[in-house]
């Protein structure tokens, strides 16, 4: 296990003297680290210009600490080219800049799109938005009683007109790691492209984009200790380089007149007008945090921590559980008999506990579960086993005032 007080310390949310905070909440966003905070006032308060077109001194150095970061997520997922990281405002705009800037271009009526029913509505949407402009169909691999993906009919789902396959990395309800390497060798094997959604993957353990082979692969800033407002898409550069802007403005051109353009290299090509600055240095430090902690340590630590909840929480005969992959994150989605999760989650709140209640932008799988919602903690590295027993605690407290 991590050492939780040491870490906590680096988190001045968890230093500000009020009453205790169990965030259990991670999934949606993480709390942030001093030195990321510290990182951003830093550009705010020191380097404050615009990037890749001034000439003083500031302005230089503003774009080179923006560069850098592209350097850093290179090392981070061993990506095999930084001109392949384009920095996005998320996963959801990295999702839809792969949608409408390659398959407005490349689907059309004789294609198919393949997603699964475990999606979040990020990597649904966009495909849905997309299929209905161009023709194409939208295919869905099906979602298990466990809450993993059922694969025993694999064959069936791909064929020559498969042109895309878009999956999530990790699910954002059940935590469940899918067995994505095997899924997009199946997906190349008929010569379709794939895009990963990474947002709830790369925070909690180690990627390797040259390892996985996929085409596209997107993340969240804010998922991984870092600002909100910005995330990354990692595209194999030959493709970028087949796709159409996704926006027009200052920065993506190469030369104007009244009558056309033509585009800058990629990544450029994609991230018009001013960017967001601070949010990518900010990415950069947290990055520099992870890696100062260690994925591999916060991967066991959330390990003991999901083990450690689930037998917790199975003890308690009023907590119904969904799903048990056996390869999953740190993530536990559950229902309190005769209590609704949005009223868990206010009643946890007086006790200073911070869960999720809702759909998790997930509403197929709350269909597939017959529910309308539920409620998810979810844990990270700065969470413990004190974090659960006192969850616990405040569950059975409300299940008996609704009793």
């Amino acid at each position: 296990m991590l050492d939780v007080a040491s870490i906590r310390k680096d988190f001045p949310i968890y230093n500000k003297g009020n009453s205790p905070l169990i965030y259990l909440d991670s999934a949606s966003t993480t709390q942030k680290p001093q030195s990321v905070i510290d990182t951003i006032t830093s550009y705010y308060d020191s380097y404050t210009a615009n990037i890749h077109r001034a000439l003083y001194t500031i302005g230089e150095k503003a774009t080179d600490e923006y560069e850098k970061v592209r350097e850093k997520v290179k090392l981070f997922l061993n990506v095999p080219d930084t001109h392949s990281i384009i920095f996005t405002r998320g996963t959801t705009e990295s999702i839809n800049l792969v949608s409408h800037a390659w398959g407005t271009k490349f689907l059309d009526e004789k294609n198919n799109v393949i997603v699964s029913e475990m999606e979040h509505h990020s990597n649904l949407v966009p495909w849905q938005m997309v299929t209905e402009q161009t023709g194409a169909s939208l295919k869905f691999i099906p979602l298990a009683d466990d809450g993993t993906l059922n694969l025993k009919e694999l064959d069936s789902y791909f064929s020559p007109n498969t042109k895309l396959m878009s999956l999530v990395h990790q699910s954002n309800v059940f935590g469940t790691v899918n067995p994505i390497k095997s899924l997009i060798a199946k997906a190349k094997s008929v010569g379709a492209i794939t895009m990963i959604d990474g947002a709830q993957a790369v925070p909690h353990s180690k990627v390797d984009i040259t390892q996985l082979n996929c085409d596209f692969y997107a993340f969240s800033g804010h998922k991984m200790t870092g600002p909100t407002g910005v995330g990354v898409l990692i595209g194999r550069t030959d493709l970028l380089e087949e796709m159409d802007p996704f926006m027009g403005g200052g920065e993506m051109i190469d030369v104007v007149t009244m009558e056309k353009s033509t585009w800058n290299q990629v990544p450029w090509k994609f991230e018009a007008g001013t960017p967001n600055i601070a949010q990518v240095i900010g990415l950069g430090a947290a990055i520099d945090y992870l890696i100062s902690v260690g994925l591999e340590k916060i991967h066991s630590h959330e390990k003991e921590l999901l083990d450690y909840g689930l037998d917790v929480l199975a003890q308690n005969k009023d907590i119904i559980l969904f799903g048990h992959p056996e390869n999953r994150g740190a993530v536990i989605p559950f229902i309190v008999e005769n209590v609704h999760p949005h009223d868990l989650a206010k009643f946890l709140d007086t006790d200073g506990i911070c869960i999720r209640a809702g759909h998790h932008c997930a509403q197929p799988i709350m269909n597939r579960l017959g529910v309308t919602a539920t409620a998810r903690a979810s844990f990270y590295l700065y969470n413990s086993k004190e974090d659960i027993d006192r969850l616990a605690e405040s569950i059975e407290k409300t299940a008996r005032i609704f009793a």
